[in-house]
């Protein structure tokens, strides 16, 4: 199992020194991997009086390639965004800009890609909010051919690619796609294109693993070896101590999780975010996190 946590950017900010010192602690402290969550607009409250508790222009979000660059050169870490809003952006140019970051990091990058549930950001980015799933489908076909082929011939539905390619390509030819979300179609779709399942919208429980096996079964009727599709969740320190942190990682461990993700921040659903906000109080949620579970990875 691998051990990450979410950049608490909105809480922290995004400096490079804050950004630098929140990586290299969570390096120090044997983590395997860094998430950054995505948004591009943020709507104004004042003027949406009924928005209630979603993300809004208040909240701080680095674009993640940005980021992540840079943070490839002071930390060895891995990288992943959880979630990229793919159907909101040109496949192409997200299919550049993963394999620009693969390049500068030397392949530690995943690419957890989502739907999104902000129409707002689709309307500014000039996208359809509409058939945002369907599409996000030939994007990912589009995405992966151009990770794989120096040219490529591509016509779909929404997508037309005439014998060209992107360089740099990764250096392995593919990058690892995970899918956020929790529509019957999703599973389906990781069962047919993913390499991994973001999973929040379970507790440790049966509905989760009734999840996973429904996973593993549609993996299974696409030809493909369910072991092959890792999955991820997401935990935080705000709820419980150390032992309820240890049985909860156990149950993931025996479920088949493969990537567990300390999101501190993420208060919606089933998640508590921790009541601090500052980077000493983030810092000593992930440090009493790895302490807790350490010897289970």
């Amino acid at each position: 199992m691998k051990l990450g946590t979410l950049i608490p950017q909105n809480d922290v900010g995004g400096s490079r020194s804050v950004l630098k010192e929140f990586a290299q602690a969570a390096e120090s402290l044997g983590y395997h991997y860094l998430e950054a969550a995505d948004h591009v607009l943020g709507v104004n409250v004042e003027s949406r009086p009924d928005w209630g508790n979603l993300n809004t222009s208040a909240d701080f979000f680095h674009d993640p390639f940005v980021m992540f660059g840079y943070l490839s050169g002071v930390t060895s870490l891995e990288f992943s965004t959880g979630v990229l809003i793919l159907a909101q952006r040109q496949a192409v140019l997200v299919a550049k800009q993963a394999a620009s970051l693969d390049v500068l990091c030397e392949g530690r990058f995943r690419l957890g890609v989502g739907v999104g549930w902000n129409p707002v950001e689709f309307v500014g980015l000039n996208e359809d909010f509409s058939n945002r799933g369907r599409r996000s489908v030939e994007q990912v076909q589009v995405i992966q051919a151009l990770w794989a082929h120096p040219h490529v011939t591509f016509k779909g539905r929404w997508h037309t690619i005439d014998d060209a390619g992107i360089n740099p390509m990764p250096a392995a030819r593919r990058i690892p796609v995970w899918f956020g979300g929790h529509h019957p179609e999703t599973l389906k779709r990781i069962a047919r294109y993913g390499d991994g399942w973001m999973m929040l919208a379970h507790p440790a429980g049966e509905e989760a693993t009734a999840a996973f096996d429904e996973l593993r079964r549609l993996a299974e009727a696409e030809g493909r070896d369910p072991a092959a599709i890792g999955i991820e969740v997401w935990v935080s320190t705000a709820v419980g101590g150390p032992k309820d942190w240890r049985e909860e990682f156990l149950f993931w461990k025996r479920a088949g999780v493969t990537h567990v993700t300390v999101a501190s921040t993420h208060g919606r659903g089933i998640h508590v975010r921790i009541p601090g906000r500052t980077m000493a109080d983030h810092l000593k949620a992930i440090a009493d996190y790895r302490d807790a579970i350490g010897d289970l990875l």
